[in-house]
């Protein structure tokens, strides 16, 4: 299976996910930038790295975590297991 088309179906997974919850959701497509969602809702905002069956590697969780944002900002991984209906999410403090 192409990596590359996977994380893309998991990208537009979860942009799906929280558009169901209100939330307007933009996608940095190719990027090599931290996020891979950007997600704004009535309260907060939310910066989302996507991956498929795994957590980020030790090096990108620490690109992530040095990542500053304003407070109403909320740092996200959400991993996608194959076949899952819902992701596994683990907030970045």
């Amino acid at each position: 299976m192409n990596a590359k088309a996977k994380g893309t179906r998991a990208e537009h997974k979860t942009m799906r996910y929280l558009e169901t919850i209100g939330y307007a959701c933009t996608r940095a497509a190719a990027s090599l930038g931290a996020w891979d969602i950007i997600a704004i809702g009535p309260r907060d905002i939310r910066c989302i790295q996507v991956k498929a069956n795994r957590w980020p590697g030790s090096v990108e969780m620490e690109t992530l975590e040095q990542f500053t944002c304003p407070p109403c900002v909320i740092r996200e991984v959400w991993r996608w297991d194959d076949y899952a209906r819902e992701p596994k999410v683990r907030t970045i403090p």
